[in-house]
C-alpha cells in the first residue's frame, strides 16, 4: 500500500531529461515507484489525477532572508505560495545568530537596513530563544512548519559576537579574532548550517547607513573562517560583493575554494554603469573553475527593480518637500490628502529636495551625484506601469516608459506617474528596474542562464518588504521564461525545471531532493501550466506589529507536496506540517538505501 499515487502526470523530473507521462507512487516520504501510465500496480491511501498537469520536483530556493520570519511563520509566504519546498536563508552576511542580548536590537537594525524588513515586526516576532548558532538551530528545529528550511552563518552576527563594537565598526580583525570567528563558524557547520555568508557591497548598509560588518574584511579573515568550515568538513561560502576590483576578489575566492575544497558562490547582476561587465566576471568564473576552483555565480530571473506605490518604502514623490507631511500618515488618510484640491498640482510641479537645494545654490534644477535617489525621483525613462493587459510586465519596452508616454500625451512625466499611482483606488504601481536592465531587455539573462557555472537564485524571499516581491521567481521562471516571453529566446521547460530544482539543491549538497527518482525525497508540485500566472502585487499589513510587506499571489499550483504530504491544494494551505530543519548536506545514496 502506497501513501499517495499521482496518476497521468506529465513528469518533468528535474534531471533535464525530456518530459514523459508517468504515474508516481510515494511511500514513507520518498518516491517509491515511477511507472508508465496504467502500469503502476498497487493502491494508495490517496490518489491524485494529474491529467493535463505538469509534475515537477518542489522548488529549492537558495537565496532567501526568512531568518526572522522563520520563527513565527510556518508557511514562509510568499515562497510557500510559489511551490517552494526548501528554502536556504542566512544570505548576504546578515541574520540573528549568534547574538548576545545587548546586540539583539542592533542585529534587527542591520537586517532592517540591508533587507528592508520592518524592525518593529522583527522585534515583536522574534522570541530570542538562543544565543549561539547551534542554539538558534535547536530553536528552529522545535517549531512546526510546512516546508523544509536550511540556514547559513552570517558574517555580521559572528563579527559582532566576537569583536563587539570593533566588529560592528568594520575594524580589522586580529589573529585571535579570526581564530575565534573560525571556531564559531566551525561549531555552526557541525550543528547543521549549510554554509557561511558575507557581504562586500556598499549597497548593504545598516539602518544607520553604516556598511555591514565584514564589508572590508581582509583575505586572511575570509580564508581563516573558511578553514573553520573545512575543519567541519562541509559548507558553501556565499557572498554579495561589488567585485571591485574584480581581479583581487576572484583571486581570493579561487584561492579559498582550492585551498579548502569548498564551493564559493556570489551574486551576478548586470550593472547599468558597466552593461557588459558581467561577461568579464563570468569569464573569470570560468577560468577559476578551469583552474580547479568551485565557483558559482548566482543570477536573477528578472531585473532587480522597485515596485513604487504610495504605500511603498519609496516612490517618485517621496523626496518632495510637499509630500513630507503625508509620509507617516496611515494609508487611508494619506490617500485622502493626496486627493485634496491642489495636492496633485503641488507634487507634479514640485521637485525632490536635492533638486531644490541645488537650484537655490547654483540656479539650475538638474540633479547631480544623487544615485538611486535621482533614479527614483526622476528616472522617468526607466519607469513603467507595472500592470499591462491585466498581468505584471517585468520586461517592459522603452516606448512604454513614463517619459515616452508623457511625450506622446504632451504631459509632464510627473503628471503621468502621479495618475498611475492613483489608479486602482490609489493602489497603482510603477516598476523601476535598477540592475539587470541596462538595455531594457532580458537577452543577457538568457546568456547568463546558458553558462554552466551559473545557478538561478536571488529571489530574496522575505526581504525588501516595502518595494520588492521577488519570491515569485520560480513561478515566473515557468510562466514567463518558458511559456510567455515574446521579446527574445525562452528557456526550455526541462532545463528550466532542472535549474530551479536539482541544480540549486546540488549547490548546497542537498542531493536527496530536486529530482523525482526512486528513493528521493517526495517534494513535488502539480501545476496547471496554462493557468500559471502571477497576480498584481498588493501591500498588506500582516507581519507582527502590523508590519507592512508587498505580496503577490499566484494561480496555477494545484498541489504542493512536501515529504509526501500535501501542504497546499489550489493555493490554500492544508494545515499539514511535514517540513523540517535541514542539518548539513543530504546524501542521495543514503536516502535511496533507506527507501529500499
Amino acid at each position: 500500500m502506497f501513501d499517495l499515487i499521482i496518476r497521468n502526470a506529465k513528469l518533468v523530473d528535474g534531471s533535464g531529461a525530456p518530459a514523459r507521462h508517468a504515474d508516481i507512487a510515494i511511500r514513507d516520504a520518498k518516491i517509491a515507484e515511477i511507472a508508465d501510465l496504467d502500469t503502476l500496480a498497487g493502491k494508495a491511501k490517496t490518489e491524485i489525477d494529474a491529467k493535463g498537469d505538469l509534475v515537477t520536483p518542489g522548488w529549492v530556493d537558495v537565496h532567501t532572508h526568512y531568518d526572522g520570519q522563520v520563527t513565527w511563520d510556518p508557511y514562509l509566504t510568499p515562497s510557500g505560495w510559489n511551490g517552494v519546498t526548501t528554502v536556504v536563508m542566512g544570505n548576504c552576511g546578515v541574520g540573528f545568530a549568534p547574538a548576545k542580548e545587548d546586540k539583539r536590537d542592533w542585529l534587527i537594525g542591520l537586517m532592517e537596513g540591508v533587507e528592508d524588513i520592518p524592525g518593529a515586526a522583527l522585534a515583536e516576532g522574534i522570541d530570542w530563544e538562543w544565543e549561539t548558532f547551534p542554539e538558534y538551530l535547536d530553536a528552529l528545529d522545535r517549531k512546526p512548519r510546512a516546508l523544509d528550511i536550511a540556514t547559513q552563518i552570517p558574517h555580521g552576527s559572528v563579527r559582532a559576537y566576537v569583536m563587539g563594537q570593533r566588529g560592528a565598526d568594520n575594524e580589522a580583525a586580529t589573529a585571535d579574532d579570526i581564530n575565534n570567528m573560525a571556531d564559531i563558524v566551525e561549531d555552526g557547520i557541525r550543528a547543521g548550517a549549510l554554509g557561511f555568508s558575507t557581504s562586500r557591497t556598499m549597497l548593504h548598509l545598516s539602518k544607520d547607513g553604516v556598511p555591514v560588518p565584514g564589508t572590508f574584511a581582509s583575505k586572511d579573515e575570509l580564508i581563516g573562517i573558511a578553514e573553520g568550515m573545512q575543519r567541519a568538513g562541509y559548507g558553501v561560502f556565499e557572498m554579495a560583493s561589488d567585485l571591485n576590483p574584480a581581479e583581487e576578489e576572484f583571486g581570493w575566492m579561487a584561492e579559498l575554494s582550492k585551498k579548502t575544497g569548498l564551493p564559493v558562490t556570489y551574486a551576478l547582476l548586470q550593472n547599468p554603469a558597466e552593461p557588459e561587465g558581467w561577461r568579464n566576471l563570468l569569464k573569470m568564473t570560468d577560468e577559476a573553475v578551469a583552474d580547479g576552483a568551485n565557483v558559482k555565480a548566482q543570477i536573477a530571473l528578472r531585473a532587480t527593480g522597485l515596485i513604487l506605490g504610495w504605500e511603498s518604502t519609496v516612490h517618485p514623490f517621496s523626496m518632495h518637500p510637499e509630500y513630507q507631511p503625508l509620509a507617516d500618515l496611515p494609508a487611508a488618510e494619506r490617500l485622502a490628502r493626496l486627493r485634496e484640491p491642489g495636492m496633485r498640482e503641488a507634487l507634479i510641479h514640485g521637485a525632490p529636495h536635492f533638486v531644490q537645494a541645488e537650484a537655490e545654490e547654483d540656479g539650475e534644477g538638474l540633479p547631480s551625484g544623487h544615485g538611486i535617489g535621482a533614479m527614483i525621483a526622476l528616472g522617468f525613462n526607466n519607469m513603467f506601469r507595472l500592470m499591462q493587459n491585466g498581468v505584471p510586465d517585468y520586461e517592459p519596452k522603452a516606448e512604454d516608459s513614463i517619459e515616452a508616454l508623457a511625450k506622446a500625451q504632451s504631459k509632464l512625466p510627473a503628471e503621468v506617474v502621479f495618475d498611475m499611482l492613483m489608479e486602482n483606488d490609489g493602489r497603482g504601481y510603477v516598476f523601476l528596474p535598477l540592475l539587470n536592465y541596462a538595455y531594457q531587455n532580458y537577452d543577457h539573462i538568457h546568456d547568463m542562464f546558458e553558462n554552466e557555472n551559473t545557478v538561478l537564485s536571488l529571489s530574496d524571499g522575505g526581504a525588501h518588504c516595502g518595494v520588492i516581491s521577488d519570491a515569485s521567481f520560480p513561478s515566473y521562471l515557468l510562466s514567463y521564461w518558458v511559456r510567455d516571453r515574446s521579446r527574445g529566446q525562452r528557456f526550455g521547460l526541462e532545463q528550466a525545471v532542472k535549474a530551479q530544482t536539482s541544480e540549486t539543491a546540488s549547490l548546497y549538497g542537498l542531493e536527496d531532493r530536486g529530482l523525482i527518482a526512486v528513493g528521493r525525497k517526495a517534494d513535488l508540485n502539480i501545476i496547471d501550466f496554462d493557468k500559471l500566472q502571477l497576480a498584481e502585487p498588493e501591500m498588506v499589513y500582516d507581519l507582527p506589529a502590523q508590519g507592512r510587506r508587498l505580496i503577490q499571489k499566484i494561480e496555477g499550483y494545484r498541489y504542493t507536496i512536501v515529504s509526501g504530504v500535501v501542504t497546499y491544494e489550489d493555493g490554500t494551505p492544508t494545515g499539514k506540517m511535514p517540513g523540517k530543519l535541514i542539518r548539513g548536506g543530504q546524501s542521495a545514496n543514503q536516502e535511496k538505501l533507506a527507501a529500499e
